[in-house]
């Protein structure tokens, strides 16, 4: 019993353990990645100090081997008069010279391997790191949407809100472009009224046709109608005498 209890607290504490690891997962990849950039970073100032060190071999080699040159021809010249000391002594400091630029050469292919090394490690590690980067801001992206759904972000009613929010900005929209309409409407009316009341400004003043009766436009249509003729009465005649009627007694 006591062994199986000690089991379950040690799954428990493993499962703890994984979970906390699990929710600390980005936390621990940005730290990885930190370290992994500081250690490409050291890899290239390594790879600097390198080839720097080359170069500086380079140029002592080049001075050896001038040197080397140099003494040669004096020694040959020593020779050629019959100061043999002379010429001894310079092919010695020739050996000597020759057994540095060896050593010189020696340590250049070994810079040389080491830099080739260096550059290849340098340019693998930075293109795994490029994609580890690329990986992080996807992880990122992808816990961000994972929180957002399930609410670890925002509360539980997220969703609804932006539902809601999405509704209210169709009916503001609606209500925008129903103003807007209106406001075109209530301009075309005010250009088709203010045609109408200069045209009636005009009108009163006497420019162009009346389009409505006036006093004046009745009192000049009744002054140029012309009065009826009135019926003569008719003439007395033998046949037809005018009869005056007797007044009534």
């Amino acid at each position: 019993m006591s062994k199986s209890f000690w089991t379950l607290i040690r799954g428990a504490v493993h499962a703890a353990e994984q979970g906390a690891i699990d929710r600390s997962a980005l936390l621990i990849l940005d730290q990885h990645i930190r370290d992994a950039a500081a250690g490409i970073e050291r890899a290239k100032r390594a790879l600097a100090v390198a080839i720097a060190q080359d170069e500086a071999e380079g140029k002592r080699l080049d001075s050896t081997l001038a040197r080397i040159a140099d003494l040669e021809a004096r020694a040959a010249a020593a020779l050629a008069a019959g100061r043999e000391e002379l010429a001894t002594e310079a092919a010695e400091a020739i050996a000597m010279m020759e057994a540095d630029r060896d050593a010189i050469r020696e340590a250049r292919a070994l810079f040389a391997k080491e830099i080739a090394r260096l550059r290849r490690d340098v340019a693998g590690a930075s293109h795994r790191l490029g994609e580890l980067e690329r990986g992080r801001r996807v992880a990122h992206a992808a816990e961000a949407v994972r929180r957002l759904r399930s609410g670890g972000v925002l509360p539980d009613h997220g969703a609804t809100g932006l539902a809601e929010a999405e509704a209210t900005l169709r009916r503001l929209r609606e209500r925008q472009a129903e103003e807007a309409a209106a406001d075109v409407a209530l301009q075309t009316l005010d250009v088709g009224t203010a045609g109408t009341s200069i045209a009636d400004r005009l009108e009163a003043e006497g420019f162009g046709r009346r389009t409505r009766p006036t006093a004046a436009s009745v009192l000049e249509r009744l002054r140029r109608r012309k009065p009826e003729p009135a019926k003569p009465e008719p003439a007395a005649t033998p046949s037809n005498p005018v009869v005056n009627p007797e007044p009534v007694s």
